[in-house]
């Protein structure tokens, strides 16, 4: 039984760092069904406090990785993700309140809202120069501050790193290109992740021994994610195409799966 969990285990693992290095989100937004699903954890609550530490892991790797090909906006990533842990802490008290099944369900509802919003086309690719300096502090902290806020809430309650959400959310505070948000995105993801983590484990709601597997499989996923995330972004919609489907089918069918257990 444990032989045949450690390696469904590391697979998921490497599904979900392949994903958080494809598109810097998604991570939670696998792990956590994956671990309920397929990996057979203990209730919804264990799985979102296991993801929350394995994730959080596999998205430090991840950092490194896109640091080397420079694509992290290290003073608007800061930024984010120290006001997001805020946000975090306070929604992981609120959403071990909240039963495990409804969370899956709402989880997964939000995704699809997620998924629409990165569909729409935008009008060009960014501003691949944009960057908080003192002149730009005025037009881009408080874009910044307010939606670091909301996201970093968003991820703590529903126990996600918050790519899926941190990337658009960066794009729409920026304007900076995707593949800028992806990177950026990871420093959120580890913090956020973090945050999330340390309130899961404390209430006793991590299982170690899968967290360990599912790290080691994410560290060897996350390098082929990064791999070809450099190679989607230079074609124009490529990269967004992918982190939309990637949420749309995972947010379908969470959504599903949530529903029939409550019926």
């Amino acid at each position: 039984m444990f032989i045949a969990q450690d390696a469904l285990s590391i697979g998921c693992g490497a599904l979900v760092g392949f994903t958080l290095g494809l598109i810097g989100g998604g991570g939670s937004v696998l792990a956590v069904p994956l671990l309920v699903y397929v990996v057979g954890t203990a209730s919804p609550h264990i799985a979102i406090g296991t993801s929350a530490v394995a994730v959080a892991t596999s998205a430090l790797t991840n950092l490194v990785g896109h640091a080397r090909s420079h694509t992290v906006k290290w003073r608007c990533a800061a930024v984010f993700a120290v006001v997001g842990v805020l946000g975090a802490a306070l929604g992981a008290a609120l959403g071990k309140m909240v039963d495990g099944q409804k969370l899956l369900a709402l989880f997964g509802a939000l995704m699809i809202v997620v998924a629409l919003a990165m569909l729409r086309r935008r009008k060009d690719g960014g501003d691949p120069d944009v960057r908080l300096a003192a002149e730009s502090a005025r037009q881009l902290l408080p874009a910044l501050v307010g939606t670091a806020l909301v996201v970093g809430g968003l991820s703590g309650f529903f126990g996600i790193g918050g790519g899926f959400l941190i990337v658009p959310g960066l794009v729409g505070a920026t304007n900076m290109p995707l593949i800028n948000a992806v990177g950026s995105s990871l420093v959120s993801v580890s913090a956020f992740g973090l945050t999330t983590a340390i309130s899961y484990a404390l209430s006793g709601l991590v299982d170690w021994r899968i967290a360990g597997f599912f790290i080691l499989g994410g560290i060897a996923g996350g390098i082929a994610g990064i791999w070809l995330s450099q190679r989607l972004a230079a074609r124009k919609r490529a990269l967004s195409l992918v982190f939309a489907s990637v949420v749309m089918m995972v947010g379908v069918y969470v959504v599903i799966r949530g529903v029939l257990a409550l019926v």
